[in-house]
């Protein structure tokens, strides 16, 4: 196997994991939403920021995965784009979930923007990220509806499919990429 192979296989098993555990983390959360969104205000609140910290975690893993294959702005710019959506979250919810539904859906269609674009990058190099691609639009299109539907019950509402579809196409790309690494890449 040739080095570049090599390489391209250690990171394919590394975002696997990755997207597995994002996938579970999707789950979770999704469950906790559902259960509190309409209940406590003081939950779902805390929901709101720790989805753009989880993204930072994972974000941060993925530059540490991808270190040294080339560039990797679009993952910093995710990573500070996530840390502010965070923050912002925090302060915006002090006026209400439908503004913090509205920064939150600013921030997932950047972060949408940003996934569409990783995806279309790595498709090249390690294949098996079209679920990345479609997650990345489906994002973009989630943080619109959002905003739209940030003085709706719909809106929270559809934070778990937002994220239930995440933790889907997660799973899919992690099953794609085993695929690709069962036929020795």
């Amino acid at each position: 196997m040739a080095i570049a192979q090599t390489v391209n296989f250690q990171i394919a098993r590394s975002l696997r994991i990755l997207y597995y555990v994002r996938a579970a983390f999707n789950i979770i959360w999704v469950t906790l939403i559902s259960i509190y969104a309409y209940s406590s205000p003081e939950i779902t609140a805390a929901l709101l920021i720790i989805y753009p910290i989880w993204d930072v975690v994972g974000t941060i893993a993925d530059i540490l995965i991808n270190r040294g294959t080339g560039s990797l702005t679009p993952q910093y710019v995710n990573l500070a784009m996530s840390s502010i959506a965070a923050i912002a979250v925090g302060f915006a919810i002090q006026n209400g979930v439908p503004q913090a539904l509205i920064v939150f859906g600013i921030w997932a269609m950047i972060a949408g923007i940003i996934q569409l674009i990783m995806g279309l990058q790595r498709q090249k190099a390690l294949g098996g990220q079209w679920p990345i691609i479609i997650s990345g639009g489906q994002s973009t299109i989630g943080g619109l509806s959002f905003i739209v539907l940030s003085n709706s019950p719909l809106g929270v509402a559809s934070l778990a499919g937002y994220s239930a579809f995440g933790a889907f196409y997660f799973i899919l790309a992690a099953i794609t990429i085993t695929k690709r690494l069962r036929k020795g890449y």
